[in-house]
């Protein structure tokens, strides 16, 4: 079936899912999850799949493990994209990211290297000006408080090199476009606008080389 949107029941269920996160309220509405929150997603990753490459859900389930917090369920669906980007919807709307949100250290090194150069630092602080421009928030992730070893506090730069993630992120809160075709046309529009930041990441940074970490 084509994308259409989510409609009102979807964030309905997230509202009500914020209000009771058990698993009571979780069987008693599977059905709304999996016929107007799932659908729709799987239904918009399929349709991005072409040009952004396979999507994956992230399952509902919290691993509350190691987190003081034992509430069951996550409150919002997340997807990603094989060629970048990050989707979510809940309650407050639909979202979109793109970037890299934490960086193992030989990225970060690779990253910080390529900041501190003018000509691929300057790039990127061009790419940065314009995404924003287009009313999209770039952030950095996890900051160190001072500058990073090896680098002068009086860097232009100084404020990128001390993220330890770099991400764009746009929320769009809930409106009658997200329960048509309209909020897959957002989603594309946000993928085209931040790729050079995905590129240039892609370019200088890549992907760690270092082992997993045994579980």
């Amino acid at each position: 079936m084509a994308f259409r949107g989510w409609s009102a029941e979807a964030l309905e269920f997230y509202e009500g899912l914020e209000a009771d996160n058990s698993k009571t309220y979780w069987t008693a509405n599977k059905t709304t999850y999996e016929r107007k929150v799932l659908a729709p997603m799987t239904e918009l990753l399929a349709e991005l799949e072409p040009e952004f490459g396979t999507g994956k859900i992230f399952r509902p389930n919290r691993d509350v493990r190691f987190s003081a917090d034992k509430s069951p369920y996550k409150t919002a669906m997340g997807a990603v994209l094989e060629h970048g980007g990050y989707l979510q919807l809940s309650a407050t709307g639909l979202a979109a990211g793109s970037g890299m949100w934490m960086m193992a250290a030989d990225q970060l090194e690779r990253y910080r290297r390529a900041v501190a150069d003018d000509g691929t630092g300057g790039a990127l602080e061009k790419i940065i000006a314009e995404i924003e421009r287009q009313r999209i928030e770039v952030s950095g992730h996890d900051a160190v408080k001072t500058a990073p070893r090896g680098y002068p506090r009086d860097h232009p730069r100084i404020d990128l090199l001390r993220n330890k993630g770099l991400v764009a992120w746009k929320q769009w809160p809930v409106a009658a476009w997200l329960g048509t075709a309209t909020a897959k046309r957002r989603v594309v529009d946000f993928l085209h606008t931040t790729r050079p930041l995905r590129d240039w990441l892609d370019r200088h940074v890549g992907s760690s080389t270092m082992p997993a970490p045994e579980r």
